[in-house]
């Protein structure tokens, strides 16, 4: 039997074309790879929100006012803890509450609002924080007047695919710590919108800050109205 003699060129196609062969396996095991996971991004209520909001001079201020109790801010439905930014299409489906993929609260939304409403109290009186603060005794010897808040929609509300705004709507409720527990001594739903700058989670998280510093300022204005 004759044996034919592999000549140098031939052995170079053959290095060549597994070569060829390797690099493509490779190429194709790095494309079966699967994608990092993209961020998301994260919101807050800003760190100038609060200072860029009007109060009142020293002189419309008056005298400090009595302190107040502020437990934990609630919040209806089941997004109760979830950070998720919400937005409803009021032009398609406004019943249906999508959370945005890509985006989301450094807090639940409870804890911001609750924040906002500490800050513009404190501008005329000591807060105090939790359950905790309603049982405290204050300067007259009895507990201060408890203020409890709850979120009942906290939303982008998109009117179009282009116009959308931030909407807050919250209970506020007012009540003197007895030894009988709390009486309800007032109670108030406020709603404020704020126009979104930019259709997306971006715009509608600024307009829902906006939104909560507005709804703060509100409700510490009736709280001084209802004498307390």
């Amino acid at each position: 039997m004759a044996h034919h003699a592999v000549t140098p060129r031939a052995r170079t196609r053959s290095l060549c074309a597994a070569a060829a062969l390797a690099a493509a396996a490779l190429m194709a095991g790095c494309s079966a790879l699967p994608a990092p996971p993209v961020r998301a991004d994260v919101y807050d209520f800003g760190p100038g929100l609060l200072a860029q909001a009007p109060s009142p001079s020293s002189a419309e201020r008056g005298a400090p006012l009595p302190p107040i109790a502020l437990p934990e801010v609630a919040v209806a439905g089941p997004v109760e803890g979830s950070t998720a930014v919400l937005y409803r299409l009021a032009y398609d489906d406004p019943r249906h509450l999508r959370p945005y993929a890509q985006a989301r609260w450094s807090q639940p939304p409870a804890q911001l609002v609750q924040q906002a409403m500490r800050d513009q109290l404190g501008l005329r009186r000591p807060v105090l924080l939790g359950d905790e603060g309603a049982s405290q005794l204050v300067d007259t010897g009895k507990p201060p007047t408890v203020l409890r808040v709850e979120v009942e929609e906290f939303s982008q509300v998109f009117q179009s695919p282009k116009a959308s705004t931030g909407v807050l709507r919250l209970r506020a409720s007012l009540a003197d710590s007895t030894q009988a527990g709390e009486k309800l001594v007032a109670q108030r739903v406020f709603v404020v919108q704020r126009p979104a700058p930019s259709p997306d989670a971006s715009g509608g998280t600024r307009a829902m800050a906006e939104a909560a510093v507005q709804a703060a300022q509100e409700v510490a204005q009736w709280v001084e109205q209802m004498g307390r």
